[in-house]
């Protein structure tokens, strides 16, 4: 734990490596919330982004995980975006283009697998068209127009959804937080009564070799069986 806790430090006191230089402001209050919690750390985030790609190739690449060499972006944005701007950029296209939407998505390392099934969330609200072929416009303006629409609704969406999210995930942390201090009050019930029961058995244990007694004498209610069955029923429950 001590070591996650270090590499964390470490981790976040880097320099930021995205293209953008700075967390999204909308993934923030996510990232924040997330690595205000000594058990996870985030390694990246994107609040959402329209994006004209240009390199087939690069794209299959990105795809399967391999370096972004080669792909060239005409257009990135993480606000809805406009015909005009979307044409301009097209008309730099040399090779094949395509158009994307891509969602919120994070990145987060966990100090153990119990945090990291707490986090584990997917979606498909994405969105990847292909515009054009070696320069050349394979579909409409119309239909550009069109596509446009899709994506800025999906990117509308998607803002609405990190808010959910986010109260979500607080929501859950809490609730999780809660639980194990629960936990803890519970096991730490349990040693007390052990002990407790201990050290009464040690002083009867001593009182029959010192003095002896009558066995017949009547069980004081704490001696009970019944009742300390009772007491080991409840912290079980």
């Amino acid at each position: 734990m001590a070591a996650f806790g270090r590499w964390k430090a470490q981790r976040l006191a880097r320099a930021d490596a995205s293209r953008k230089g700075a967390l999204d402001e909308r993934a923030a209050p996510v990232v924040r919330l997330l690595n205000a919690r000594a058990r996870f750390c985030t390694t990246s985030s994107c609040a959402g982004r329209l994006v004209l790609a240009q390199g087939g190739a690069a794209e299959d690449a990105e795809r399967r995980g391999a370096p972004k060499k080669g792909c060239e972006w005409l257009l990135v944005t993480h606000e809805p975006c406009r015909r005009d701007e979307l044409m301009t950029a097209l008309e730099k296209a040399t090779g094949d283009v395509v158009f994307k939407f891509e969602p919120f998505v994070l990145h987060v390392l966990c100090r153990e697998l119990q945090d990291a099934q707490l986090l584990a969330v997917r979606s498909t609200h994405c969105l990847e068209v292909p515009l054009s072929h070696m320069g050349k416009l394979m579909v409409s303006e119309e239909y550009i127009e069109f596509l446009i629409h899709v994506a800025n609704r999906k990117m509308e969406e998607n803002t609405k959804r990190i808010d959910r999210f986010y109260k979500c995930l607080q929501l859950a942390l809490e609730a999780d937080v809660s639980a194990n201090n629960l936990h803890s009050e519970e096991t730490e019930k349990y040693h007390s009564v052990y002990v407790h029961r201990r050290k009464r058995e040690t002083i009867q244990e001593q009182d029959v070799h010192t003095s002896p007694k009558d066995h017949s004498e009547e069980l004081e209610p704490e001696d009970d069986p019944e009742s300390n069955l009772g007491i080991f029923a409840e912290i079980m429950i």
